[in-house]
């Protein structure tokens, strides 16, 4: 009798493992100091999340969910799903899912952005496919650019388990402004 790996398993423990390694890297909460995000690029603003040396933002843990990957134009958050988030009827609030969404999505936008400008959500379209429960132990929110410029940018993505089953999906339109 053969024995073979589950991908999904397998993706499960990566992401498990990414989870713990965040989780200790961003174990301090807080906001960033003008100073940390002066003369910064977008990515690089985000290279220094990931290094811990921005503290992980107070929303993180307060929804249970965390920074795990940023690349030019493509940002992930993972989250755990908890009976704490849970709507009346027994499943995980459209918000919590809206706010991971809203997170990679933005973010993906802002890893882009140029020193000296910044960003807020104009735009959020949420599409809720499967219902999500604690049973499922962690999902990832994928943002990804669609477009940027000078004062728009857009950016797409979806919400999903180690499986690979799609919960939801989601586009964004970020307004570009100058830094203060």
């Amino acid at each position: 009798m053969s024995t073979q790996a589950n991908p999904a398993d397998d993706t499960l423990a990566q992401w498990q493992a990414a989870d713990a390694l965040m989780r200790e890297r961003l174990k301090h909460v807080g906001v960033g100091r003008p100073e940390q995000f002066a003369g910064k690029t977008g990515m690089q603003i985000f290279e220094a999340l990931l290094a811990g040396e921005i503290p992980a933002p107070p929303i993180s843990q307060a929804l249970d969910f965390i920074l795990v990957e940023a690349q030019p134009g493509r940002v992930q958050f993972q989250g755990r799903p908890q009976f704490a988030h849970y709507n009346p009827l027994g499943t995980v609030h459209g918000g919590w899912i809206a706010t991971l969404l809203d997170s990679a999505l933005a973010c993906a936008v802002h890893t882009l952005l140029p020193v000296g400008k910044t960003y807020t959500t104009l735009e959020l379209k949420v599409n809720y496919v499967k219902a999500l429960t604690e049973r499922v132990p962690l999902v990832r929110a994928v943002g990804e650019i669609i477009y940027s410029g000078g004062r728009i940018g857009t950016a797409q993505g979806k919400l999903v388990g180690a499986d690979g089953t799609l919960f939801a999906h989601a586009t964004t339109t970020c307004i570009i402004l100058d830094a203060k």
